[in-house]
């Protein structure tokens, strides 16, 4: 089964209603992003196919408690939905399938990655400088990874707009 990038924005916006109720209660969003860390442990590999998942999880946080709000509320949403689709008992392959159960799940936040690269690098830079000048140290060389978009599919316009998470999405 093959899930491409436009099939991974329609399933991250059937959920973005959804995502932006629970962007509006703190505990909720703790409990989901618990619930995501918990599955994200159990499927073998997974930590490094999606390394840049603790990054998202980190951005939604700290947006959340409203320390970093240099990004767009759809952009949030965004990964919420994709966070949900992840966690939820719905999903195109049962999770309990051996192997073929989690692919959906994984290529589902493969794509808010590749859709939200830019904003999680514009993330990863603020942590990094925030790290900086708390510690004094000097800047590690800190990347979002290759499940990231390059240059040339942004200038493609494979991204959404800063205010627009894919086709379909409403406020």
């Amino acid at each position: 089964m093959e899930i491409g990038l436009d099939k991974a924005k329609a399933m991250i916006n059937e959920s973005i209603g959804e995502a932006q109720e629970m962007l509006q209660n703190p505990s909720k969003i703790k409990d989901l992003l618990g619930q995501m860390e918990e599955k994200v442990n159990e499927v073998p590999g997974v930590a490094d196919i999606l390394r840049d998942v603790k990054l998202m999880v980190s951005m939604i946080r700290d947006y959340v408690t409203r320390e970093y709000t240099e990004v767009s509320p759809k952009v949030i949403a965004s990964m919420v939905s994709a966070v949900l689709y992840f966690v939820k008992k719905k999903d195109l392959i049962a999770d309990n399938v051996p192997i073929l159960g989690r692919l959906d799940d994984i290529a589902v936040l493969v794509g808010a990655l590749k859709l939200c690269g830019p904003e999680l690098e514009a993330y990863a830079a603020w942590k990094e400088g925030k790290r900086t000048a708390t510690t004094g140290e000097a800047p590690a060389e800190e990347t979002v990874s290759e499940t990231t978009v390059t240059e040339e599919e942004t200038a493609a316009g494979e991204t959404p707009e800063e205010e627009t998470p894919g086709p379909g999405a409403e406020a």
